[in-house]
């Protein structure tokens, strides 16, 4: 009920930029861009209504492609399939901006609801930080995100929760809602690895490595068969949407720390290509030394972590990515929930979250209307590097926390017996005191 009630809240504060007029697109008049920044309402909901032939009712990628200049045509969106289909289903019965992000709400709430109830019943009372946390509120129909979200909570529930099916058929199911996921949004992805490694740890003799195989196998295949259709009926409009995200270009639309601390060179070519490197390469470091980690934790405790450990690499992809929109939040916010990270991190991240989601709208306003908006010319500004640098210094900090946190559905004991290596006392077990048979 509190979730529906910050969902309701999260629509209305996005409805104040639609109407009260419509031109000929169905986009919202009058000043629709002024208002949406200035009055901090913008959505990627209601502003994609016009430019991807969304409001053509277009079926997303079969005819379309990417231009030379990196615009795309014919119905293709930047998003995975998956998105796209939620997109073009939001659009099918209505005829403006205001009616899109209103069926839009009505098909992804369903999504936040379940996430809460998941949450719930994983880790009883923190789901409230679900279901009355500011991000909720802010971005929960700002783009595409509760069904991604959901994906990823679904996964731990199915593993945590499901316990009359054996391990690997758990894990495998949730490799399966991963995969389904990445067709939404990519980053679920991310959590097939330590999954992998929590069942290969599972054994009670030895490593189960078939079981492993199996979760990654599972998860690939699902994304292959949900993108395949497409990739048959139109190749091009397909890859467009991978494309269009490689060619992205570290600037103000991207809203990255890579923007903030280098936008003096953001001109030049080669520092462009550079990001292109550098960017993925820190990422992938962030995520073995994620695993690693991981792993030490399995060798003194019997049980892979894996759980504080997708928590971890999120946080490596939310800081190290090239692209950062407001709405990744919501990402980490059901981390919060599952992982036992003291209660300041989770205050000052989402006091730096709310400096940014707000400022950068303002600062955007601001700089639409040719007003001064340097860091000395008033709080908007400093505003948002408080949000953006505070922001970036905390998930430094909770890379660290949440890789040595325990989660809310860790009951610590080893899963299935745990493997103990052999010279290593099992957790419980004084090391000079042998183990019973």
């Amino acid at each position: 009920m509190l979730t529906a009630l910050s969902l309701a809240l999260g629509y209305a504060n996005k409805a104040r930029c639609t109407g009260p007029e419509f031109d000929e697109w169905g986009r919202s008049e009058p000043a629709y861009q002024e208002r949406a920044y200035g009055d901090v309402c913008y959505s990627d909901i209601q502003n994609l209504w016009v430019g991807r032939d969304i409001d053509r009712h277009v079926f997303p990628y079969v005819h379309g492609g990417i231009e030379p200049d990196g615009s795309l045509w014919g119905g293709v969106v930047e998003y995975p399939v998956l998105s796209g289909l939620l997109m073009w289903a939001g659009a099918f019965f209505v005829d403006t901006d205001a009616g899109f992000l209103a069926a839009s709400a009505l098909l992804m709430a369903p999504f936040g609801l379940a996430t809460a109830w998941w949450l719930g019943r994983l880790s009883g009372w923190r789901a409230l930080l679900w279901a009355l946390s500011p991000p909720l509120v802010l971005y929960a129909f700002h783009n595409w995100d509760l069904p991604v979200v959901a994906c990823a909570v679904a996964a731990v529930f199915v593993v945590h929760r499901w316990t009359s099916v054996p391990l690997r058929r758990r894990a495998t199911v949730a490799a399966v809602v991963l995969g389904l996921g990445f067709a939404l949004k990519i980053y679920p992805a991310l959590f097939v690895l330590p999954l992998a490694l929590y069942v290969l740890t599972s054994g009670r003799e030895r490593w189960d490595v078939r079981g492993a195989l199996q979760v990654v196998g599972a998860s690939v295949a699902t994304a292959v068969v949900v993108n395949v259709p497409f990739m048959i009926a139109g190749f091009g409009g397909w890859a467009a949407s991978f494309e269009f995200q490689s060619r992205r270009q570290v600037d103000i639309s991207t809203n990255s720390v890579w923007y903030w601390g280098f936008r003096h060179w953001t001109d030049s070519a080669d520092f462009q290509s550079a990001m292109g490197v550098v960017s993925p390469l820190l990422m992938l470091l962030s995520f073995a030394v994620a695993c690693a980690v991981g792993w030490l934790r399995y060798e003194r405790s019997g049980t892979y972590p894996w759980v504080p450990v997708s928590a971890a690499m999120l946080c490596g992809f939310l800081l190290l990515h090239k692209v950062h929109s407001p709405q990744y939040t919501l990402w980490l916010l059901p981390f919060f929930v599952l992982v036992r990270v003291r209660w300041g991190w989770i205050a000052a991240y989402l006091v730096a979250d709310v400096a940014m989601g707000i400022s950068i709208f303002r600062w955007l306003y601001l700089n639409m209307m040719g007003e001064a908006s340097g860091i000395h010319d008033g709080f908007t500004a400093q505003a948002l590097m408080i949000g953006v640098w505070g922001r970036a210094a905390l998930l430094v900090g909770l890379f660290v926390a949440f890789l040595s946190a325990r989660s809310t559905v860790d009951d610590g004991r080893p899963v299935g017996g745990g493997r103990f290596l052999p010279g290593r006392e099992s957790p419980g077990v004084p090391a000079n005191k042998p183990r019973q048979p």
